[in-house]
């Protein structure tokens, strides 16, 4: 019993002076084999077992989804209107200027575009270094005039003695605290997209571009005012049913940005303002 004490006694003493020698790079050697937490790599023979390297990346799906996307930004449309010949459409107040694109201008940091969607796929084309991504969702889209215009539909005609069943766009007589557009859609977007690290949600540069394709299941006008209260107007104000848009997404790190433009106006007649969206994508990837 005694000489194994001893042995075991002078085992400790070998493996504390060994450790010792090499705490310069905080490592242990045990026999041939070295365990290191920091500094070089073991020398050639030494079996090394590293506590500290890198992770080994985990391998990607070929397909993986990410759910509950939203999308917070603004809202706003380049006017191409050529006003002189915008026709029945608008309905211009006696005494005043005819309507013009000042009428349709916005209050940029209130016109707001919130995005949901209830999906996201993305499909490894090459080694994850380009996906193609789709999904599923909802566009709100709110423009908020400066200006008092109103839109209204199947009904007399302001400042005139006439009856119409299409909608039309007039000048009000009063004053709007809150006057604005909504706008919503259904929406698919097929996106290509191209990631410098695939392996880390967190780190490099992805960049995603491509189309969607968005169906108007709402619109609606709601206004504010001191002399008639809220008002909420649902109606069809002739606009297009499908919305087209190029789409694209950057991604830095953990930040995302998206952004969508329309080439074709979203109204069917007259008036020819195409809508774009620019704000922050909070998404997994």
């Amino acid at each position: 019993m005694k000489k194994l004490n001893l042995l075991l006694a002078l085992a400790l003493i070998c493996l504390n002076t060994s450790a010792q020698e090499d705490n310069g790079k905080d490592t242990i050697r045990i026999g041939g084999m070295i365990i290191i937490k920091k500094g070089k790599p073991a020398k050639d023979g030494d079996v090394e077992i590293n506590i500290n390297g890198p992770k080994i990346p985990k391998r990607n799906k070929n397909v993986s989804t990410n759910w509950g996307i939203i999308d917070i930004g603004f809202a706003n449309y380049n006017d191409q209107t050529n006003y002189a010949n915008a026709g029945s459409y608008l309905v211009n107040r006696p005494g005043y200027p005819a309507l013009d694109k000042n009428d349709f201008k916005l209050r940029t940091s209130k016109s707001v575009n919130v995005n949901f969607w209830l999906f996201m796929q993305r499909v490894n084309l090459i080694k994850h270094y380009v996906n193609l991504k789709y999904g599923l969702g909802v566009e709100l889209n709110n423009y908020r005039y400066k200006s008092d215009i109103n839109y209204n539909e199947n009904g007399p005609v302001p400042y005139t003695n006439t009856q119409t069943n299409a909608a039309f766009i007039f000048r009000d007589s009063i004053s709007f605290s809150k006057n604005k557009l909504a706008a919503d859609y259904v929406t698919v977007p097929v996106m290509l997209n191209f990631s410098t690290h695939p392996f880390s949600e967190k780190r490099g540069i992805s960049l995603s571009f491509g189309v969607s394709t968005g169906y108007l299941y709402s619109q609606r006008n709601k206004q504010k005012s001191t002399e008639r209260g809220k008002l909420k107007n649902k109606g069809e104000y002739d606009m297009e049913k499908f919305k087209f848009s190029y789409v694209a997404e950057l991604g830095l790190g953990p930040i995302r940005l998206y952004g969508s433009y329309s080439p074709h106006s979203m109204y069917e007649r007259s008036l020819d303002i195409r809508p774009y969206n620019i704000g922050f994508r909070f998404s997994n990837w």
